[in-house]
């Protein structure tokens, strides 16, 4: 089953860790993350999955951060619902 909006989120500058709970019909449920770079193209906000050089560090720092927060929830096991929460650093 798939969420609207993630269980959470870390945000650095433009670069955004979206962690989503997911479930399948036997009640198994696992986190996955995405990371995104917004950019604007003319008037328009955009996302997307390339990151220049210099983003490599805070793309780093969110993929550990999003680890962090599954590890709080999970214990390294299977996660319960989680609450919905964005943190901006």
């Amino acid at each position: 089953m798939a969420q609207e909006r993630p269980a959470q989120e870390f945000r650095l500058g433009r670069i955004r860790a979206a962690v989503w709970l997911n479930q399948n019909g036997q009640g198994d449920a696992w986190y996955s993350v995405t990371v995104t770079r917004s950019y604007k193209d003319g008037d328009e906000w955009k996302d997307t999955t390339s990151y220049r050089r210099d983003d490599l560090p805070l793309v780093a720092k969110a993929a550990d951060l999003a680890f962090a927060w599954i590890w709080n929830q999970t214990g390294n096991s299977r996660p319960k619902s989680a609450p919905t929460e964005t943190a901006n650093i």
